[in-house]
């Protein structure tokens, strides 16, 4: 018999309701998203599984999910499914046939192949196949089935969003490649980081810096820490403050076109 799941409870089949042939099955199509969420969760940032450069090789043609994921759906499937709550996972064996890529629609389907009435143990055949009906894991796992049944209101699941700065940044710099470098007023950059990051914009040809500040120490910051100011062009300028000004100044009169703000405080 294959068993259907309430979609409004979480219900669980006890162990002498389950008869041997019983099956259930559970279908989900894997996102990027679900890759980035279990590498953070589980610290695999194996390349293999993330990086283009290594998967686009031999059987792996995508980015690939962690061989895990799989076997996490099967625990989803046992623990909320069939058994169900109060099902607890004595053991398991899986075996990892192919790849699983972004896209993929997976069917998770377990089938009672063994029951043990000394200790209430069954024996589940496994396997998941992606939509193309090629078995991508097969396995068995021995599960202790609950004694009595657990009925419980089935709670929806939030939405998890991963912030990844940097790879919000790179977006927009992907945005800007090809186009003209922007006259660029930046405001006392009398530290490491303030001028380094001005340096960096600039040689990714996203501006043409004009450093605003007092130009020795500006000049002195750069030789400390190894940056080459080249022939950018440097506004010399008392303290901070006259900084801020001259670069406003040199936005209204069109001799800049943005202002970046360095080491001052506002």
């Amino acid at each position: 018999m294959h068993i259907e799941p309430p979609l409004e409870f979480l219900e669980s089949r006890t162990y002498d309701e389950i008869n041997v042939g019983d099956s259930s099955s559970l279908v989900r199509t894997l996102r990027a998203e679900d890759v980035r969420l279990f590498a953070l969760m589980s610290g695999d940032m194996n390349p293999s599984l993330a990086n283009g450069e290594f998967t686009h090789s031999g059987l792996f043609q995508d980015f690939i999910a962690h061989g895990m994921w799989c076997a996490s759906l099967l625990s989803t499937m046992l623990g909320t499914q069939f058994p169900g709550p109060g099902t607890v996972l004595i053991d398991s064996s899986l075996h990892f046939a192919r790849p699983v890529a972004i896209g993929d629609t997976i069917t998770v389907t377990v089938t009672v192949g063994r029951k043990f009435s000394r200790n209430r143990h069954i024996v589940l055949d496994c396997a998941c196949f992606n939509q193309d009906h090629l078995q991508v894991v097969s396995g068995s796992a021995e599960v202790l089935a609950p004694i009595e049944k657990i009925r419980v209101k089935r709670k929806a699941m939030p939405e998890i969003t991963i912030s990844d700065k940097y790879a919000r940044l790179q977006v927009l710099v992907a945005r800007a490649e090809g186009l003209a470098p922007i006259d660029m007023a930046v405001v006392h950059p009398c530290d490491r980081e303030s001028l380094k990051g001005a340096l960096l914009a600039a040689e990714a040809k996203l501006i043409e810096p004009i450093l605003i500040g007092p130009e020795q120490r500006i000049r002195a910051v750069a030789a400390d820490n190894g940056l080459d100011l080249k022939q950018y062009r440097v506004v010399n300028v008392r303290h901070s403050h006259e900084s801020a000004a001259m670069a406003v100044t040199l936005v209204r009169s069109g001799d800049a076109e943005a202002l970046m703000k360095g080491s001052l405080h506002t």
